[in-house]
């Protein structure tokens, strides 16, 4: 093996293993509704248009999101075909980059123990994990973002001119992209965690005016060349709705994403479990971290602070929203760790009991979940459930054999060995952790993600896929949904009518008409429109049919 091999060995190590972990089986469920369906439909639209400047829904502008993302599924669907593996591949290849930026990452500030330490920590907790196996913007968003500020970081620490240009344009051009994959929200994060540590660093900054100049120049080209276009063809419109619907999120609770204030707070406990039961005791001081380190730690710090509280007030509340702080939640969990294996800090017991309590609530609640399901009809007829949507999805067909229960045992052993070790083996007590948890989560995915699919939207998606090529309309009636666009293979609407729900369900139509309903809303449209029938329902979905006459 040449040098120049050995020295890339483990990147190449890293890229392997990220694609055995994140591509496999990525095809193997339906998208789910809303975000999944969302961004995939936008991508089709786009395909079937061959307008690929403007994203749509429906056919029609859709002002909430940019086209970064959209154009990457795009590629992956002419690639690989309209399909849920192809939606996903994007988020797929995210996953490997991240992996590999980690590593690269911690080997730089600490050593290349850190950087594999890392890469374990974020690949194994539960959220990092999962959305890198979805087909949601937020993956490329926070990786923009992060790697946006890092270039940042690293701006500010060089002292060569070519070195300081490189690294300051770089992240320029990344928060850049990170604009045209969500919207101005990368500015005002990436701005909040700049200021934040200004103040701290007693206003000194180390960047001159003419430094200034240079980064809002390329990041206003790249992360600014959509919307100008947009305003050139003449949609200006859709950029003043698409900066109208970025304010009210902030400002109002989107419909159906309301929560409390600290939800996040759970959201990122739970979510990135088990990272965030170290990073607990990451965040304390380092005595032997080096100048670099500290400053690294701060910023790490400040990123965390500054989007779990912004996220907090936000009054539209979604799991994903706070997503970026799995990057220095995973970072403390990983730097607390490395430095119990190296002996520079005690291995707290109050540490190790809440990771095993979690860590064993976790694999009671896996372990009990088949057998709820295999009998969920004595749960119905006692009448627990009163919503009668979801009491409805639960009576799908769906076999629950007992035997699911047996995922939970890689987590559960994982922490009995974790315990036995903390005293004897530490750094293989934290291989056991995070590679316990990595299968845990990778089963779930397989088996359990499945079968929720199947109780909470299967029977929309099927009844969907029985439309394609039949020559009618499908619309929903009280519920929002995607499903119908994508799963339909919904071609360019020939009769603008077809837009008006009301000339749906009263006019004169020119083909047939099929609703979506959920069975709780469904007597009051069948009483307000009772020409309107019943095609048939299934799993709490009801579908009604209105015939030519």
């Amino acid at each position: 093996m040449t040098l120049l091999n050995r020295k890339f060995l483990p990147e190449l190590i890293i890229i392997l293993a990220g694609a055995l972990l994140y591509i496999p089986f990525i095809g193997g469920v339906h998208l789910f509704d809303w975000d999944e369906i969302n961004f995939a439909e936008s991508a089709r639209e786009m395909i079937v248009t061959g307008d690929y400047l403007t994203v749509s829904i429906n056919f029609k502008p859709f002002w909430e999101k940019p086209p970064l993302f959209i154009w990457l599924q795009v590629l992956s669907l002419k690639a690989f075909g309209i399909n849920e593996f192809a939606a996903r591949l994007p988020n797929a290849l995210c996953g490997i980059l991240t992996l590999l930026f980690l590593y690269r990452l911690g080997r730089k500030i600490i050593d290349r123990s850190f950087g594999f330490l890392w890469m374990l920590v974020y690949a194994g907790s539960i959220l990092p994990f999962f959305y890198f196996k979805s087909g949601i913007i937020d993956p490329w968003f926070n990786l923009f973002i992060f790697s946006g500020i890092v270039s940042f970081i690293l701006f500010r620490d060089s002292e060569k001119p070519t070195q300081r240009w490189g690294r300051l344009l770089a992240s320029a051009a990344l928060i850049g992209l990170a604009v045209l994959t969500k919207g101005p929200v990368a500015v005002l994060i990436f701005g909040l965690v700049i200021i934040t540590y200004w103040i701290l660093n007693k206003f000194r900054l180390k960047i001159n005016a003419l430094e200034i100049l240079g980064y809002l120049f390329v990041l206003i080209l790249v992360g600014g060349m959509w919307f100008l276009i947009q305003i050139i063809i003449g949609n200006y419109h859709v950029v003043a709705d698409f900066l109208t619907y970025q304010l009210r999120l902030f400002k109002n609770q989107d419909a159906g994403h309301g929560g409390f204030l600290l939800y996040h707070a759970v959201v990122l406990f739970f979510g990135v479990f088990p990272a965030s039961v170290f990073a607990l005791k990451g965040f304390r001081r380092g005595y032997y971290d080096d100048p670099f380190q500290k400053r690294f730690k701060l910023w790490m710090l400040i990123l965390f602070l500054v989007v779990f509280i912004l996220f907090s007030i936000v009054r539209t509340k979604i799991v994903h929203y706070s997503s970026l702080c799995y990057f220095p939640i995973t970072y403390f969990g990983a730097y607390a760790i490395s430095r119990i294996i190296n002996n520079r800090t005690q291995n707290y017991k109050w540490v190790n009991i809440i990771y095993a309590v979690s860590g064993i609530l976790y694999g009671i609640a896996g372990a009990l979940l088949p057998f709820i399901m295999m009998n969920k009809n004595k749960i119905l007829e006692a009448g627990w459930i009163k919503d009668e949507f979801a009491a409805a999805n639960l009576q799908a067909d769906v076999h629950w054999s007992g035997y699911e229960a047996l995922i939970s045992l890689p987590l559960i052993a994982g922490v009995i060995i974790a315990l036995f070790l903390f005293s004897r083996k530490k750094k293989l007590a934290y291989i056991f952790i995070f590679g316990s948890s990595l299968i845990w989560i990778v089963l779930n995915i397989l088996i359990i993600t499945t079968k929720v699919e199947k109780i909470t939207q299967n029977a929309l998606i099927e009844f969907c896929k029985e439309r394609v090529g039949e020559d009618c309309y499908v619309e929903t009636l009280g519920m929002k949904s995607y499903a119908h666009l994508f799963y339909t293979e919904k071609k360019i609407p020939l009769n603008e009518k077809s837009y008006d729900r009301e000339w749906l369900l009263a006019g004169q139509i020119d083909k047939p008409v099929y609703f979506i309903l959920r069975n709780r809303s469904a007597d009051k449209y069948r009483e307000q429109y009772p020409h309107l029938s019943l095609f048939y329902e299934k799993n709490g979905f009801v579908f009604l049919k209105r015939d030519l006459k």
